[in-house]
C-alpha cells in the first residue's frame, strides 16, 4: 500500500481542537476524505471518517486495520497539515 497523494484543508476556529481536514489517495485507486487533524493534550493525531450511531455513539467508517498502516497515514497527513497553507 502506498499513500499516493493527501491534501489538507486547514481550519482555524476560535476554541475548536480540531485543526484541519485532509483526504488521503491510496495508490491512485482508492480515496478517504474527511479525515479530522485534532490538538489533543500531546499534540496532533487524526481521527478516522465516522459515523453516529443510533445508540449515540460513533463508529469508524474507514480505518487502518494495524499499527504500521495507522503509522503510516498519521505520518503523511501530519507532514502535509504541517506544509498546507
Amino acid at each position: 500500500m502506498k499513500i499516493t497523494s493527501v491534501n489538507v484543508r486547514k481550519i482555524e476556529k476560535e476554541g475548536s481542537r480540531m485543526k484541519g481536514i485532509a483526504s488521503v489517495l491510496i495508490d491512485d485507486a482508492f480515496a478517504v476524505h474527511d479525515i479530522r487533524i485534532i490538538e489533543g493534550d500531546n499534540g496532533l493525531f487524526i481521527a478516522m471518517p465516522s459515523r453516529k450511531t443510533a445508540t449515540g455513539g460513533y463508529r469508524d467508517i474507514a480505518h487502518p486495520i494495524n499499527p504500521e498502516t495507522r503509522t503510516k497515514f498519521e505520518e503523511a497527513i501530519l507532514e502535509a497539515y504541517k506544509t498546507a497553507e
